[in-house]
């Protein structure tokens, strides 16, 4: 499936916009939270028709950018101190910090009830918690794995071995010699998201790269696939 990009002008904005076609038989104008403008079109809708589109629904568009814009910078820099809101499986958790004999975290009643062995600290805090993500990590992405993985089964004998670790630019991916790779973070997204991620990588099983045919593969296993990419993007951002 081969993306194209262009522009048009409304007023004394420039509205750049990404389009490729699809089957379908309406054209789609979607304003995703990174404010990128992009177009789902019909097979022999040309460019021209597509800029008419654009011009005619800019008003709207201006204002989804808008909307999305206001929570630019969207997640400050964590600082790791008391009070901070932490995000797991979707829902924010304020830190509450002690100090005692042991480490420990525990998520209690809306708290993530740190305890922090000695003198407390920003660094130790953040060690911690990241444990405690990393250890939930491996089992809630087993757990989503193999409630994704019966859609595949026929498509290959052997389950791919997870692997779990930090990725800068990227939510998952899928090796050619079958291991599943998640990024630690997606273990603060929705449960909804991270078997998404994981259903798109698996489809990668059936069709190896992002063609049109992967996208209607991606549809009919998961109908609501952009719904819950457009989540995890908003809930990461």
């Amino acid at each position: 499936m081969r993306m194209f990009r262009s522009a048009v002008a409304y007023g004394k904005e420039n509205i750049e916009f990404s389009f490729f076609h699809v089957e379908r038989k309406t054209m789609e104008i979607a304003v995703h939270p990174d404010q990128k403008v992009v177009i789902k079109a019909p097979p022999g809708i040309d460019i021209k028709e597509i800029e008419k589109r654009i011009v005619r629904r800019a008003r709207w568009i201006m204002k989804q950018r808008t909307f999305f814009r206001q929570f630019d910078p969207r997640t400050p820099e964590r600082r790791y101190v008391g009070g901070e809101t932490h995000l797991y499986l979707g829902k924010h958790y304020r830190l509450r910090i002690s100090s005692g004999k042991h480490a420990a975290v525990k998520l209690i009643r809306g708290f993530f009830e740190i305890q922090v062995k000695g003198d407390i600290s920003s660094e130790k805090v953040k060690r911690l918690l990241e444990g405690w993500y990393k250890a939930k990590a491996a089992a809630r992405f087993n757990e989503s794995l193999n409630r994704c993985w019966p859609y595949f089964e026929k498509f290959s004998p052997v389950k791919p071995r997870l692997q779990i670790k930090r990725m800068q630019k990227r939510w998952g991916s899928l090796s050619a010699k079958g291991t599943l790779t998640l990024n630690t973070d997606l273990i603060r997204a929705p449960r909804e998201c991270i078997d998404y991620v994981i259903i798109h990588e698996l489809s990668h099983l059936r069709h190896k790269n992002h063609a049109l045919e992967f996208y209607r593969f991606l549809e009919k296993i998961m109908p609501d696939w952009e719904k819950r990419k457009h989540r995890l993007e908003v809930t990461l951002a």
